[in-house]
């Protein structure tokens, strides 16, 4: 199979998936109803025009009876008047149109079982019409119900689209709340351990911060100092007195500078 064939074949088969799925079995039901109706009042305009033609051939017949009945009326005056010549074309034409009306006889009976015909199959097609109609609206009701039913229980199972959009949605709001939420926690954790700066905060080099504790120590010695004066509390002794804090050493390059 070629690659055109495979994708001849691949094209039919998403096209008849989409017709499957927009096929609504209710329409088409409907318009086969009523494509059978049609069918039904194209019978019955053929009997009607059965029925026209014949009318109109009754009438013609009647037509030729009464000139039948003229012509005959015609050759026995003619008769009576000793004018036997006109008496004679009176009933040649009257025999001529009684050749006439046998052919005439023939297609108003042809017409007839025509007619008998037609009727017949209205009768059959009628009823087939009625039951299809009754067939049409349980198969819809059926089919409503069935819907109703799957409309449903894919509802309440969210597998229908709708839900299965909104459980994405609901998936995705999950997923950036757990993210900003280790992001928080992350931030909270690098921050406790120095490794992220506060706001206002001094430096961030050990140096800057150790000479930060030595003031901010010195301070509350010196402050602690003040109060035990002011109570007259004995001062602390030397070896109570915690030891000065001493600064790193200078590396290399503060060195040479």
């Amino acid at each position: 199979m070629g690659v055109l064939s495979r994708f001849t074949t691949y094209v039919k088969s998403v096209f008849s998936s989409m017709l499957d799925r927009a096929e609504d079995p209710g329409q088409t039901l409907d318009y086969s109803y009523q494509k059978q109706l049609e069918q039904l009042q194209n019978l019955r305009r053929s009997i009607a025009d059965v029925v026209t033609s014949e009318k109109r051939l009754e009438l013609q017949k009647a037509q030729l009876n009464a000139d039948i009945n003229r012509y005959d009326d015609q050759a026995r005056r003619a008769l009576s008047l000793n004018q036997e010549d006109l008496a004679r074309q009176a009933l040649e034409r009257k025999q001529g149109i009684q050749a006439q009306l046998a052919g005439f006889d023939t297609q108003i009976e042809q017409l007839k079982g025509q007619q008998q015909k037609f009727l017949d199959m209205q009768e059959r097609l009628q009823a087939r019409v009625e039951a299809f109609r009754n067939q049409k609206e349980m198969v819809k009701a059926t089919y409503g119900a069935a819907q109703a039913q799957v409309k449903i229980q894919e509802s309440v199972s969210g597998i229908s689209e709708e839900m299965s959009d909104v459980n994405l949605a609901v998936q995705r709001a999950q997923d950036k709340v757990l993210q900003m939420q280790a992001r928080a926690n992350a931030l909270d954790e690098l921050t406790a351990a120095g490794a992220l700066p506060e706001i206002g905060a001094p430096g961030g080099d050990s140096i800057d911060r150790q000479l930060a504790a030595l003031s901010s120590k010195s301070n509350i010695d010196n402050e602690l100092a003040a109060m035990k004066a002011q109570m007259a509390l004995p001062a602390a002794s030397s070896e109570e007195q915690a030891p000065q804090a001493q600064l790193p050493p200078a590396s290399p390059q503060e060195q040479q500078q």
